[in-house]
């Protein structure tokens, strides 16, 4: 099975996210890493999007939906 190295960056960019979003409370620097993470796609980027499975589809929107609800916390909390 040959693994393509952006699996390993889509991972590290989401445990990264997922650390500064949970324990360093850093919720901006969290988007960052997380929306870092989606530029690097684990899957096969030959195959066209209508070509994918369902849950490849809905792991990326649902990090998608991830990426922007922690935007909007980060916002929101900031806000005075």
């Amino acid at each position: 099975m040959k693994t393509s190295f952006n699996k390993f960056l889509y991972i590290g960019f989401l445990l990264l996210g997922l650390y500064q979003a949970f324990f360093s409370k850093e919720y901006m620097q969290s988007v960052a890493s997380l929306g870092i993470g989606l530029a690097f796609d684990p899957f096969d980027q030959e195959q066209k999007w209508n070509d994918r499975p369902f849950w490849q589809k809905a792991v990326l929107i649902i990090h998608l939906a991830l990426v922007a609800a922690m935007f909007g916390f980060g916002i929101g909390l900031h806000d005075k």
